[in-house]
């Protein structure tokens, strides 16, 4: 059995390891009867990735490209291919991924399976929005081919489906077109959680991308105060299209605890917010930087230490206005335990075919915390109530401590969802929010 750990590094579980290497292999042999689950690259902070006491599945290996037509941008390979070995593939012919996430070490699987989000929910929606077919290898059929016209109800499940109806094998996803592969942008200080919604409200129509980190420390009038950045494509035809490079910096040693502390996230948030001196700034980036930032630091988890951290992300809906969102960022200020990267921005109203995607219409935020033990969780318990007595959602690809009654509460589609579980299929998450899996 080997161990494992999920990316926020608060949770280790013990696996047999099954990797793929090629997609039409056969799913393991069980003769013990453990649960399988698919395992791109462990970039889950919380136990969606993990299988504690069952199979986990490696995908990387399974990564070739089946079909790229250059002319239309319709995309198909091997579910294990990461984000980054297709933006090498298609950004040098004019072609980029519809969504991207905050890192491209994802796979294309684990981008399906968590239906993941970026900067531009607001223009083209989810991942999944973008998926036109996959095939998926279930544990007692053959493979079953998956689109909006075909298994149709496999398919919305799959999407967002947290790798629990099967292993996906490939994916077929329409690429979006681009003259350059820079981005022109601005950046622009808001004073506090009211301009921040009101700019990023009139951006929308503009601009493609638009996000915001914001001071989780900061109180009172300047509750939400930040950076906002919004951006689109350059329509300039740049000599050649170039991509990214390796990452060149290891983080070397997991810090020690000490340094993650309430003044250190105070000075480093006076920092970030100060290193601007002018209100607005435009300028021209390349993808990599603009999208990625924290991919130039590998192994970046290990600046939280041994302990770990957990990131927090939430979405609530408009309708019930600006209050609650103020008062968890109220309630956050005030336990002191603020966080280093702290991003906030708006979903708009494209629907996912996903079944139990995240996003809705409405405010998300995302925080990183230092793992503090029993002080952290009962810091989620409080921001949790908020949440959901004001019909919001957590975040399972994120989540480290969302209980049964909250999962049910933030999901009510799982009633349509549980038919389509494949029952050789299970995860740490799964049976810790789904009390019949446990």
């Amino acid at each position: 059995m080997a161990i494992g750990e999920s990316w926020g590094r608060t949770f280790k579980a013990s696996h047999k390891l099954e990797p793929r290497n090629w997609m039409h292999s056969p799913l393991p042999s069980n003769p013990e009867g453990r649960s399988i689950l698919a395992y791109g690259m462990g970039k889950s902070y919380g136990d969606s990735c993990l299988n504690d006491g069952g199979i986990l599945m490696p995908t990387q290996r399974m990564n070739r490209v089946i079909k790229f037509d250059r002319e239309t941008g319709v995309l198909r390979c091997e579910a294990g291919a990461t984000l980054e070995s297709i933006l090498q593939l298609c950004v040098p012919d004019g072609w980029f991924l519809p969504v991207v996430p905050g890192t491209k070490f994802i796979t294309l699987g684990g981008a399906i399976a968590n239906d993941i989000h970026g900067k531009n929910h607001h223009a083209s929606g989810t991942f999944g929005c973008h998926v036109r077919a996959l095939e998926l290898m279930r544990s007692e059929d053959s493979p079953k081919l998956c689109s909006p016209d075909k298994n149709t109800d496999l398919y919305k499940a799959t999407i967002g489906g947290l790798g629990l109806t099967g292993l996906i094998t490939w994916a077929e996803i329409q690429l979006k077109k681009i003259k350059s592969s820079f981005i022109n942008m601005e950046s622009i200080k808001v004073r506090d959680l009211d301009e921040f919604l009101d700019l990023s409200a009139s951006s929308d129509k503009d601009f493609e991308y638009t996000v915001s980190w914001l001071d989780s420390l900061a109180r009172g009038r300047n509750s939400g105060k930040g950076v906002f950045l919004r951006g689109n494509h350059s329509s300039e035809e740049h000599k050649g299209l170039p991509t990214h490079r390796p990452p060149k910096f290891p983080w070397p040693i997991d810090a020690p605890n000490f340094l993650l502390n309430k003044l250190s996230i105070k000075a480093f948030n006076f920092a970030y917010y100060n290193k601007q001196f002018s209100r607005k700034k435009q300028s021209t980036a390349h993808y990599d930087p603009f999208f990625f930032p924290l991919d130039a630091l590998h192994d970046w988890n290990r600046v939280y230490g041994k302990r770990g951290f957990f990131q927090y992300q939430f979405v609530l809906p408009f309708a019930e206005g600006h209050g609650p969102v103020r008062n968890i960022l109220r309630i956050i200020s005030e336990s002191g335990q603020g966080s280093f990267l702290a991003v906030i921005k708006t979903f708009g109203n494209i629907e996912s075919p996903g079944l139990l995607s995240f996003p809705r219409p409405g405010v998300t935020v995302a925080l990183d915390f230092p793992n503090n033990g029993q002080q952290t969780r009962l810091l989620f318990k409080e921001l949790d109530k908020v949440v959901l007595d004001n019909g919001g959602r957590l975040y399972p690809a994120k989540d480290a401590c969302m209980d049964i009654e909250a999962f049910e509460r933030c999901y009510p589609e799982i009633k349509n969802f549980l038919p389509h579980i494949d029952p050789a299929f299970s995860s740490s998450f799964w049976r810790r929010v789904h009390p019949k899996a446990a």
